[in-house]
């Protein structure tokens, strides 16, 4: 690895992050330290403070990659052709599918704290809500009668049943639960759900 006069301080910023990435990938956020990065990428730790504000603000660019890759997914889906439940369904089953290959990066979406008084930047916060608008987009045209108030409660409500699933199932509690595969789980919890925004009010 260079020293210090080897790269910029946006390459600094990269290595910073690939080698983050690469420690939460294998062991998860408890094996995460500045000088566990510093000694992968060949720089002392108070080069990580230069770049980053702390080592949670390192933290969230992760979690922003994670949530841009998993966005990516959704967004795939999206561009297929299909009828409106089933793309509904495959963007359950593809936020299923992300959870399952990188559990400790999406776990790192949960088990990260930020500081008491701390607020999430802006930036993450639209991040976080181009994700709900994915599934908000899957339901519209099933729910041509909801209002966009509605429709977004609708698609928060479905990405919390679905995430409920993906969690008990990465984390290996869903067999304490049911015997039920979460791919099964999750196909019944959209059909459901959807099957209950279709019946009118007063049924």
């Amino acid at each position: 690895m260079g020293r210090r006069s080897s790269h910029t301080p946006q390459q600094l910023r990269e290595l910073i992050l690939e080698a983050a990435y690469a420690i939460i990938e294998t062991h998860g956020l408890a094996g995460l330290s500045a000088r566990e990065i510093a000694r992968r990428i060949g720089y002392s730790p108070g080069t990580i403070y230069n770049m980053f504000s702390n080592l949670d603000d390192v933290v969230l660019h992760i979690e922003a990659r994670v949530l841009d890759a998993l966005d990516e997914r959704l967004l795939a889906v999206m561009s297929e052709a299909g009828p409106p439940e089933e793309k509904v369904q495959a963007l359950a089953k593809a936020y299923l599918g992300f959870t399952h290959e990188k559990p400790r990066l999406w776990n790192l979406l949960f088990e990260h704290h930020l500081p008491a008084g701390a607020e999430l930047p802006d930036w993450y916060q639209l991040k976080l809500e181009g994700l709900l608008s994915r599934v908000e987009q899957g339901l519209a045209p099933l729910m041509p009668q909801l209002q966009e108030a509605e429709r977004k409660r609708a698609a928060r409500v479905l990405w919390a049943g679905v995430h409920g699933i993906t969690s008990l199932s990465t984390t290996d509690k869903l067999s304490i639960v049911t015997t039920e595969a979460a791919g099964s789980l999750v196909v019944d919890l959209v059909t459901t759900y959807l099957k209950g925004l279709r019946m009118p009010a007063n049924a």
